[in-house]
């Protein structure tokens, strides 16, 4: 476009994120409920004091990964033992913080 073009000055970014919700806070016993068994709740994990949403995670297909990590849980510690690492959790919506 020409100098004079009335596009905003931001027209090339993308704008995928939605804006920013007020995060929830979950206790251990709210989590637990999350574990893929209702299928009427979304599927959580919670890492490092967050609370992510996996339900359209397909590794994560009914509160599994891969058969033996639950879905439901504080996950902080277990990516050591898994073959990827924290960038996983950027694919997946950040939803709230685990409290005590």
């Amino acid at each position: 476009m020409s100098a004079n073009s009335s596009a905003p000055a931001d027209a090339g970014e993308r704008k995928d994120k939605a804006p920013s919700l007020p995060l929830r806070h979950y206790t251990k016993a709210e989590l637990a409920r999350h574990n893929g068994t209702d299928s009427a709740l979304p599927v959580l994990i919670a890492y490092k004091g967050k609370i992510y949403d996996v339900t359209a995670s397909y590794p994560w297909a009914k509160g599994r990964h891969w058969g033996d990590v639950r879905a439901g849980q504080d996950l902080t510690g277990r990516l050591k033992e898994s073959i990827h690492g924290e960038e996983m959790l950027d694919r997946v919506p950040h939803v709230g913080i685990l409290v005590d």
